[in-house]
């Protein structure tokens, strides 16, 4: 099956991992995401606070060039916030705002992309039946609290979403490997995103909350699906660690590193390797990778 593919600037940086798992689970069922020629950063946080018009026209932009080079196809994308903003530009592709935005980025755009995250693709009953014949080890040692944050289903009226604050999608993608999912309050919360730079003091009780919630439910690992909060997740827990003179020891994944090293990944194919919280550990406990019979 077929997707274009729009990466997002994190892809190549502070979510290379998520690149490389992504790849590797890709080319284990079949997937060819076909990558947009000169798409732009789709704006994020930053673009959308500092005006409207920025907020739509640089996402709006590589939906056009979208429908230009590979039309019929939908628009794979991995990133949560890169997912939002694109789901706010298709929504203005079909208001009488369009005309405005088309002059703006100096191209026609029709709005006839579908935009689709990574668990939407995976979810899709072919795809998942392409996943558990690709699985080669059972991941059984795994109780992962799956991570979603606030912008995968939020606001409904964008994102079109069903199951706004307890999605189960990623939970069913998960179990396919043998891991145990947990039932747990903040798989919807924000982790603070990009505040953790400007305002630390006021982010990091939300990533306290998340890691104290995902441990008392039973969670030895974190799931997501999101580059921006798997930094969070990743990157801030010794120091939430410190604040709050606590020792939460979560290994956070991506979804896809999770897929892959149940595919048979090493842990540099997948990116594991390079995470700030240690990773490895809990993925070579003797009773974690189980061969598949």
């Amino acid at each position: 099956m077929k997707y274009s593919y729009f990466p997002g600037c994190s892809m190549e940086a502070t979510g290379i991992e998520y690149a490389k798992s992504l790849n590797y689970v890709n080319r284990a069922i079949g997937l060819d995401f076909i990558e947009i020629e000169d798409w732009n950063c789709c704006g994020a946080t930053a673009g959308h606070t500092k005006s409207h018009e920025l907020g739509i026209a640089l996402p709006l932009r590589n939906l056009a060039l979208a429908e230009q080079q590979l039309p019929g196809l939908a628009m794979a994308v991995p990133c949560a916030s890169c997912y939002s903003r694109m789901k706010y530009a298709l929504q203005a592709a079909h208001s009488e705002e369009r005309e405005k935005f088309s002059r703006l980025i100096d191209m026609p755009v029709e709005g006839s992309v579908e935009i689709v995250s990574i668990m939407d693709i995976y979810s899709v009953e072919k795809t998942k039946t392409a996943i558990s014949a690709a699985i080669t080890k059972r991941l059984s040692n795994l109780k992962i609290a799956c991570y979603y944050g606030c912008l995968y289903s939020r606001p409904p009226k964008i994102t079109m979403a069903h199951n706004i604050e307890n999605p189960q999608n990623m939970d069913e993608l998960v179990r396919l490997t043998g891991a145990t999912t947990v039932d747990w309050a903040y798989k919807t919360e924000c982790c603070g995103a990009g505040h953790h730079v400007d305002i630390p003091q006021e982010s990091k009780p939300l990533l306290y909350r998340i890691y104290k919630n995902a441990r008392a439910n039973g969670a030895n690992a974190l799931v997501t699906a999101c580059p921006m909060c798997m930094l969070n997740l990743d990157m801030r827990q010794g120091a939430v660690n410190k604040a709050y003179d606590e020792n939460f020891d979560l290994p956070v994944y991506y979804l896809s590193e999770i897929l892959a090293i149940a595919m048979g990944a090493t842990f540099k194919e997948c990116g594991v390797a390079s995470h700030f919280h240690p990773a490895k550990k809990l993925l070579q406990k003797e009773n974690e990778t189980k061969e598949v019979v």
